[in-house]
């Protein structure tokens, strides 16, 4: 966009715009609030959500260290906050197809005094927060495009088309979107943001830094038999149904009232095009040690969503004229200790010091903020991720060396003036030609489940008339590339059923099936041609999860 409004949509003004309604998105908010208390001075913050409501697209395992949460609500337990299971038992195992063997666990995944929570129960307590402070939150409100001056600086962005009320039907309050325009504009969207992606681009933040690599989480929540719950326990696995190329694990938290948070995450630096995230989570039910766990429970929630496995090496550049990056976009997660929730929050916090003391300073809008990097440099987060960044590019050599490295770097090993090299999770596809197809059980909806029972159970929701959110580059490489190359990959690796082969007319078609699509951004990390490009839907659509 020019620097004139277009003529056919509101415009608001706000100091500080935050686009994301995720845990570093509203610490940010908060803690700009509590600044401008502490300084009294007035600053207008907003904080747009493309969820329904706070919450309704997060999912996080989660084990929350409150370290963040301790610095930035002192009085948390006091007021409230929905962070009361405490961790007890940690137990890590190494799986086999039919057993299970103990391994002392890591010294990063040790759980003593933490909480197994619901992240988007905490994010709607913190948006209470941050509202009692005088933010302005509007869920519902997708951020589209972004906005800049006539010298090429981030001036805001502009929501898409629609909104949701807080009753939860859709608004036409802004039928053609709305302008937010601000001083700065905090960009919190989370893994593989699509905004930021345009702003790595358009400013060349990673020309200093590795590529971003992901993982991608698939969660279910279970409720199971009284006697076989136990509050506060956790366990992580390593192993099968991984070959030991291949990264990825599980998780087990017990939660209350008998509930069990179980997940599967799958690096997407994987190889074989045949492998299915979904199927190997539903495989991985099947072990023995978690099926007994499981007998006689009840499925009761799924979702799934990709998360930053890259580290420090592959931090971008967080800063640019008008704005910055914090949280998932940029790349906060510490993949050893399996904990993201503290860092992101920690990441907004510095990142609304330094825009405080920026606007305090200096009235000029779109000025860039270069103390938020020399901030963040200076803090526990810089240290956490240094100490752990040679930790999971290791694991690309293999089961064993990587955990052999893991042990050596833990025992002091990072403090070694070497930091291992990250890739595109993309380029590691091999070709079909080159791997044998994976059997996968069928399910039987008992304990192990289809796809589309799967996304009925997220709640997700896109309005069929509207134009598909997920957009190829060239409509002709689905069919004439990737199907030969590598058996078209989509068909698998989405957790949602979006993407299928079908024969129309003695032809084979790429269908694209967007209303099923719940969020996770897979498809835009993994496909092996860069072809599709993941963007938001209308404000409002898309998974509502309760509790994850």
């Amino acid at each position: 966009m020019t620097e004139e409004t277009r003529k056919d949509r509101e415009s608001m003004e706000y100091d500080v715009i935050i686009v994301g309604g995720g845990p570093a998105g509203l610490s940010c908010a908060i803690r700009l609030k509590q600044m401008a208390q502490e300084n009294n001075e007035e600053i207008s913050v907003c904080i747009i959500e493309k969820g329904a409501e706070i919450g309704s697209h997060i999912l996080s395992g989660a084990v929350f260290e409150t370290k963040a949460l301790d610095e930035l609500i002192s009085d948390w337990k006091e007021k409230g906050a929905p962070v009361k299971v405490k961790a007890k038992k940690d137990s890590f195992l190494f799986l086999t197809e039919n057993k299970s063997y103990k391994l002392p666990t890591p010294p990063q995944m040790k759980n003593h005094g933490n909480y197994i929570i619901s992240l988007g129960n905490l994010c709607r307590w913190l948006a209470e927060q941050a509202e009692s402070l005088g933010v302005e939150i509007y869920p519902g409100f997708a951020a589209a495009e972004i906005l800049y001056d006539e010298d090429g600086a981030v001036k805001g962005v502009a929501t898409g088309d629609m909104g949701i009320d807080k009753n939860g039907n859709k608004t036409d309050m802004f039928e053609a979107g709305v302008e937010l325009h601000a001083k700065q504009t905090i960009f919190a969207e989370g893994c593989r943001g699509s905004l930021t992606k345009e702003l790595i681009n358009k400013f060349n933040l990673r020309k200093d830094s590795d590529p971003q690599t992901y993982g991608l989480g698939i969660k279910e929540i279970w409720e199971i038999s009284p006697e076989k719950h136990n509050e506060g326990n956790i366990i992580h696995t390593i192993g099968w149904p991984m070959d030991s190329k291949t990264y990825g694990g599980s998780w087990i938290y017990h939660m209350e009232d008998n509930m069990v948070s179980i997940g599967f995450v799958v690096g997407l630096d994987y190889r074989n095009p045949y492998l299915s995230p979904f199927n190997e989570m539903q495989r991985f039910k099947t072990h023995p040690e978690i099926k007994k766990l499981l007998d006689g429970g009840k499925r009761v929630a799924y979702g799934a969503r990709t998360l930053v496995e890259g580290g420090i090496q592959s931090l971008p550049k967080l800063s640019f004229p008008g704005g910055i990056l914090i949280g998932d976009c940029a790349g906060f997660l510490n993949v050893p200790k399996i904990k993201g929730n503290h860092t992101a929050m920690k990441s907004g916090m510095i990142a609304a010091e330094a825009v405080f003391e920026l606007l305090s300073n200096d009235a000029k809008k779109n000025n860039e903020c270069y103390k938020y990097k020399e901030n963040l440099k200076k803090s526990w987060i810089y240290k956490e991720l240094y100490k752990s960044r040679n930790i999971r590019p290791a694991f690309r050599k293999g089961l064993f060396i990587g955990l052999v490295n893991a042990a050596f770097q833990t025992l002091g090993g990072w403090l070694l003036p070497i930091t291992f090299k990250n890739h595109d999770d993309y380029k590691q596809l091999e070709p079909a030609s080159e791997h044998e197809k994976i059997e996968y059980p069928k399910p039987d909806n008992i304990l192990t489940f289809d796809r589309l029972s799967s996304v009925y159970l997220t709640g997700t929701s896109h309005a069929e008339n509207q134009p598909s959110h997920l957009k190829l580059k060239d409509s002709s490489i689905p069919i004439k590339k990737n199907l030969p190359e590598y058996d078209e990959p989509a068909q698998r690796y989405c957790p949602a059923a979006v993407y299928e082969i079908i024969e129309e007319n003695g032809s084979e078609i790429f269908k694209i099936n967007s209303q099923n699509c719940i969020h996770c951004k897979c498809c835009d990390i993994k496909d092996p041609s860069q072809n599709i490009n993941w963007t938001v839907p209308q404000g409002g659509e898309g998974p509502n999860y309760p509790n994850m």
